[in-house]
């Protein structure tokens, strides 16, 4: 019952965002079944994690807190496997994700401080070191939040908002 709930709540958030022709011409979106497989797999993992109280409810983000709330936002994740790249300027290794055909780098730090101390050597608009030049192949959403910072690379306005939003809205409370 609940994966169907799911699924139907997947579908309509997608159905839900709206595209104009040009836009659904240029990006192809993923079909119903492949939206239910990522996310139930997905949402299997996490919501088994949380179950198990393995994803804290602290107000700083954890992995599985960042992906439950990207599901429950409408995205549909594929981790990204093998080795994450150390970014020059992050002192902690990202989380890597697709997004269809966007790309997502999660940075989870131990807490909100050790997120600022690297954000204050950040120039936001290009996500890089201040005074180096962009290293990321397109234009970088930045995106910060208590103890997490997020780097979606992306050519869709409207998916670099619905990121934004999932997760500026704060982390899960105690």
């Amino acid at each position: 019952m609940k994966l169907r709930l799911t699924i139907a709540v997947t579908v309509a958030a997608l159905a839900a965002c709206g595209r104009s022709k040009a836009d659904a011409r240029s990006q192809s979106l993923p079909s119903p079944a492949d939206v239910a497989v990522t996310s139930a797999s997905t949402r299997e993992t996490t919501s088994s994690s949380t179950e198990k109280g393995t994803c804290p409810r602290t107000g700083q983000w954890a992995k599985c807190s960042v992906e439950k709330r990207l599901i429950q936002s409408g995205f549909v994740l594929v981790p990204v496997k093998g080795n994450a790249t150390r970014r020059p300027g992050y002192s902690v290794l990202p989380s890597v994700y697709q997004l269809g055909e966007s790309h997502l780098e999660v940075f989870l730090y131990p807490s909100a401080a050790a997120a600022a101390s690297d954000v204050a050597g950040l120039d936001t608009l290009t996500a890089s070191p201040r005074g180096s030049r962009g290293a990321w192949g397109a234009s970088p959403t930045f995106v910060r939040s208590v103890n997490l910072i997020a780097i979606l690379l992306t050519s869709s306005p409207v998916k670099a908002e619905r990121l934004s939003l999932a997760l500026t809205a704060g982390a899960p409370q105690p």
